[in-house]
């Protein structure tokens, strides 16, 4: 599976930042996928997963209600929607394949994107 992530940039505290990530390689559809980030000097951070079907989706505690992920099967696209950003959530964000939909472990992502940097200002 190759996963690619795009959408970051720069914006202002308060803002909002839509980012994509496409895949291919395989049968899209039955894949779960996450999203985490790392900010410099710190280690990686489970952001959101959605499962296969969409049904059900998994955040961070922290993350509630001001990121949303979703998918479109039909596009090969997972999106993680964030809202009312803050510079704390300045990061090179991941997007990753699971078996383990909800799960904040990185050993249990199997496929990595290359990360689409996010910085917000202040």
């Amino acid at each position: 599976v190759q996963l690619q992530a795009s959408g970051g940039g720069l914006v202002q505290a308060g803002g909002s930042l839509r980012l994509s990530c496409a895949a291919s390689g395989r049968r899209f559809s039955s894949i779960n996928l996450g999203w985490f980030r790392q900010a410099p000097g710190k280690e990686r951070e489970f952001v959101a997963t959605i499962t296969w079907h969409g049904s059900n989706t998994y955040y961070a505690d922290s993350l509630k209600g001001r990121f949303t992920i979703s998918r479109d099967n039909s596009k090969n696209t997972v999106y993680l929607q964030m809202n009312s950003l803050k510079p704390e959530d300045t990061a090179v964000y991941y997007c990753a394949t699971t078996y383990f939909p909800g799960s904040g472990n990185t050993g249990e992502y199997v496929y990595w994107g290359q990360g689409t940097k996010v910085t917000v200002s202040s």
